[in-house]
C-alpha cells in the first residue's frame, strides 16, 4: 500500500514553526483586506433586547489537570474579556475573536493555562481561550446570527461529565489566529457582546437593538456510551430548534452535529445507565 505523504508541519519542530508563521501571516493579510467587515466599534450601554445570558464556572476540576493552569486560566480570561465586552455587531459584519483579542503572550500578562490538542490536555501560555469561544458560541446558537468558523476538539472526549452546564459536541477549538471563531451579522438587527469576569464564572450576555421573532432550544438526543474493544466511545446528536414566538410552530429542526467520540479518561467514570452493549 502507498505511504501516506507527511505534511510540511510534520517534518519536524523547525518545519512546524514555519508552517505556523506562514498560515498566521496569510489570516493577517486576509483580516486587512477584510477589515472594514470586521466588527470593531463599542458602545457601553447596553442594547436593549436581551437575546441570551450564560455563565460558566471558571475553575473546573478536570480529571488530571493541575489546578494551577485554572488559576492562570482565571487571569487569562480577565485580559482578554475587555477586548470583546460591549462589542457592537451590526448588520453585514463579522466578529472575529483574534481579530479583537490578539496573541496571548507572556508580555502581555498571559499565563500557562490549559490547552488541547488532538493528543488530548496539555498546557501553553495564554490557555483557557477555548471557553472564552465556547460561552461566545453558545449564546450565539441561541440567536438568528450566523457561525461563520467554527472549530471543534473532534474525535476525543476529554474529561467525563462534571457540573457540565452545556451537551458535549457544541464545544469550540481556537489556535491563533488561523483557527478562529468567527460569526456574522444577516440580520437587520444590531447585536451586541457583553462579557466579564467575576471571582467564579465567565460570564455573558448577548443583546439586540430589538427583539429577535423566534426561540431558540439546543436539544440533545440519543446520548449514550458504547464499547468498541478496548475502548469507550461517547455519542449523541445534537439538534437546534427554531420556534415562532408569535404561533409558536416550530419553524427549524436542525441537526448540528453527531459525536462519536473516544473516552480518554477512566470509563469507570462514566454513569452505568448511559452504556450501551
Amino acid at each position: 500500500m502507498p505511504v501516506a505523504r507527511r505534511l510540511f508541519s510534520e517534518l519536524g519542530p523547525t518545519a512546524y514553526k514555519i508552517a505556523v508563521w506562514r498560515r498566521r501571516r496569510q489570516r493577517s493579510l486576509a483580516n486587512l483586506v477584510a477589515f472594514r467587515q470586521l466588527a470593531h466599534h463599542k458602545s457601553t450601554d447596553p442594547l436593549p433586547a436581551l437575546i441570551y445570558a450564560h455563565k460558566s464556572l471558571i475553575r473546573r476540576r478536570l480529571g488530571n489537570v493541575d489546578m494551577e493552569l485554572q488559576e492562570n486560566k482565571a487571569v487569562n480570561l480577565a485580559l482578554a474579556a475587555p477586548h470583546v465586552h460591549a462589542l457592537l455587531i451590526r448588520p453585514g459584519e463579522t466578529f472575529s475573536f483574534w481579530h479583537l483579542v490578539g496573541s496571548c503572550t507572556a508580555a502581555k500578562g498571559y499565563r500557562e493555562g490549559l490547552t488541547i490538542s488532538r493528543q488530548g490536555p496539555s498546557r501553553g501560555i495564554g490557555g483557557g481561550m477555548c471557553q472564552f469561544t465556547n460561552l461566545l458560541h453558545w449564546m450565539t446558537l441561541h440567536s438568528q446570527l450566523t457561525v461563520t468558523e467554527h472549530h471543534h476538539h473532534d474525535g476525543v472526549d476529554l474529561f467525563p461529565d462534571f457540573n457540565r452546564q452545556v451537551p458535549f459536541g457544541v464545544g469550540t477549538s481556537i489556535f491563533y489566529n488561523y483557527l478562529d471563531y468567527r460569526v456574522t451579522n444577516n440580520t437587520d438587527n444590531t447585536h451586541q457582546l457583553l462579557v466579564w469576569v467575576t471571582d467564579q464564572h465567565l460570564c455573558g450576555e448577548l443583546r439586540a437593538m430589538k427583539p429577535q421573532p423566534v426561540k431558540v432550544h439546543i436539544v440533545e438526543e440519543d446520548r449514550h456510551f458504547v464499547k468498541q474493544g478496548d475502548d469507550y466511545y461517547r455519542r449523541n446528536a445534537l439538534y437546534r430548534n427554531v420556534v415562532d414566538m408569535t404561533t409558536g410552530n416550530l419553524l427549524e429542526h436542525k441537526l448540528l452535529k453527531r459525536s462519536n467520540a473516544k473516552v480518554m479518561y477512566d470509563p469507570d467514570l462514566i454513569a452505568a445507565e448511559l452504556i450501551r452493549q
